[in-house]
């Protein structure tokens, strides 16, 4: 401890020495701190070698994770749709797509936890690696045990993978500006969603070319590739951050994997010590740590608000198309996949327009939250009520509201686990907690791909009423989300969110009850930004 303590006084008194210390002249920072400007210009080195990576690497276990709905449509003229080649009904379909998720719940903790023990680097290869050689194999499937079995494994490598980019980047940021960042990554999911959509109307093209069919052909590709990109994360992604004039230690099998860059040196990596100290000190967390964590009654409001959007985001990813056909059976298949892209165009806007301000108003992440989801409400009853048999477009516009309502929930909800759990229990309380709340929170999609849609036989009759009792179930867990939000908004400011049993914070660990040393971004996140420093505010 003395060690840990010198070490980071001699790191302290180096930056003082190094630093060229300018006026400050910018409200969100106190007297005596770094300008303003020169931090975010670190924080914007830290994006280019964390963003671009974290996008792609989701767009493509995205695409291999919700390929499988695309798959039920494809090449249907030439019976060569997933269910045709495997001789599977569509209750099977359902029960391997919930099979995913049984395992993703499970295994969503114990993969996060393992996370913050080894290299956060190292672990996120490794799950795009497994996907990749998952998202292959599924191109071999012939029955439906296989296709039950690679669901199993898939979501068993997978998880972990969504709280795990969370985590990640609270070891670079601070909690109150990963709303807007999470968002930008967020949105590989609803370009995959969009551009897999429109790449399986050449997929179909290739049909029967070498003895595949059309969704061999897409479940092969994007698993080579994912393959790919698995193995070059381990030179392109950092790894945790070190205090200035540390090195790591490379022990055991770290001495036979490839070393990446350090993420800043010299004195942006002074700066970002200084204005984040509080990930640079890693008390090693113990069982009686993790037990605070997932008895604290913050978890359970956040698991609601998660277990909504999700479960609704999923049911619209996995039954896009099919919810498209039920309006308009006349449509060919191609048809379904190009109509299926622009929900999630919609999706990826909202997230670009809303994350942003969610974080610079970061006191009411419940208002961001819940807005959205009453547009996601009021889309699901045009699906289920508008139009009529001689126009039903009027129902396709009620999904493209769905996308637009969907696309901030999940991030804002993330980055709200984060902005609490860090303050209360420090890093462990920020995998556990996001691990909680995006494993258990999956059970909505659980619901949405098993006992909804194709998975309740008499809502998927033909007709003017298919799928309408789904929809509206869909509504009721939305509407339970908002009141989660709303309650927690009401606990949070009568019960509070001080720190819990241990805190990490500028280089010392408190207790509750005792005085919390703050770094510079703790200080910047006690007020919001507001609409201060956007381009039109700037001097």
């Amino acid at each position: 401890m003395e060690k840990e303590l010198a070490r980071e006084q001699r790191a302290r008194q180096a930056g003082e020495g190094e630093r060229r210390h300018e006026p400050d002249r910018d409200a969100e920072t106190g007297p005596g701190v770094v300008d303003i400007q020169r931090i975010e210009k670190v924080y914007r080195k830290l994006d280019f070698r964390i963003i671009p990576a974290f996008w792609t690497l989701y767009f493509l276990c995205s695409a291999i994770r919700s390929n499988v709905g695309l798959a039920q449509t494809m090449n249907l003229a030439q019976r060569h749709d997933l269910a045709s080649e495997l001789n599977i009904t569509p209750k099977q379909i359902s029960l391997g797509l919930a099979l995913f998720y049984v395992c993703y719940v499970i295994f969503d903790l114990p993969s996060n936890l393992v996370m913050t023990r080894l290299s956060p680097r190292v672990w996120m290869s490794r799950i795009v690696i497994a996907v990749g050689i998952i998202g292959s194999c599924m191109a071999a499937m012939k029955a439906a045990w296989s296709f039950y079995l690679l669901r199993l494994l898939l979501g068993i490598v997978i998880a972990g993978m969504w709280p795990g980019m969370a985590y990640y980047l609270t070891l670079f940021y601070p909690p109150s500006r990963t709303g807007k960042r999470i968002g930008q990554y967020f949105t590989a999911a609803q370009v995959s969603a969009a551009v897999v959509s429109l790449v399986s109307a050449g997929f179909q093209k290739m049909d029967g070319l070498q003895g595949l069919v059309g969704f061999q052909w897409m479940f092969l590709l994007y698993g080579l590739v994912t393959i790919c990109l698995g193995i070059g994360l381990l030179w392109w992604l950092p790894d945790r951050p070190l205090p200035p004039g540390e090195t790591p230690e490379r022990t055991g099998l770290d001495k036979w994997i490839p070393r990446s860059r350090p993420a800043l040196t010299g004195e942006d990596a002074l700066i970002h010590y200084e204005d984040l100290t509080r990930v640079y000190r890693r008390p090693r967390w113990t069982l009686k740590d993790l037990w605070h964590v997932v008895t604290d009654w913050r978890v359970w409001p956040l698991f609601v608000m998660y277990f909504g959007v999700v479960g609704v985001g999923i049911g619209v990813q996995n039954y896009a198309t099919v919810i498209i056909r039920g309006t308009n059976p006349n449509l060919t298949s191609i048809q379904l996949s190009l109509l299926a892209a622009p929900i999630w165009i919609m999706d990826l806007i909202a997230i670009l327009l809303v994350t942003p301000f969610s974080d610079r108003f970061h006191r009411h992440r419940a208002l961001f939250f819940s807005v959205p989801v009453c547009i996601q409400i009021v889309g699901l009853l045009m699906t289920t009520y508008a139009g009529s048999v001689a126009n039903p477009w009027p129902r396709y516009g009620g999904l493209l509201l769905i996308g637009f309502g969907l696309g901030p929930t999940v991030p804002i909800t993330i980055t709200w686990t984060n902005e609490i759990f860090q303050p209360r229990h420090g890093e462990v309380g920020v995998a556990a907690a996001s691990a909680l709340v995006s494993g258990l929170g999956n059970l909505g999609s659980i619901l949405t791909t098993y006992a909804l849609f194709a998975g309740w036989p008499t809502d998927a009759r033909q007709g003017r009423k298919q799928y309408r009792n789904s929809t509206l179930v869909m509504v009721g867990i939305l509407c339970l989300s908002i009141l989660s939000a709303a309650t927690m908004t009401l606990l949070l400011r009568h019960v509070g969110n001080g720190p819990n049993a241990k805190q990490i914070s500028s280089g010392s660990s408190t207790s509750e009850g005792e005085v919390v040393m703050m770094d510079g971004a703790a200080r910047r996140e006690l007020q919001e930004r507001g609409f201060g420093r956007l381009w039109w505010s700037r001097r």
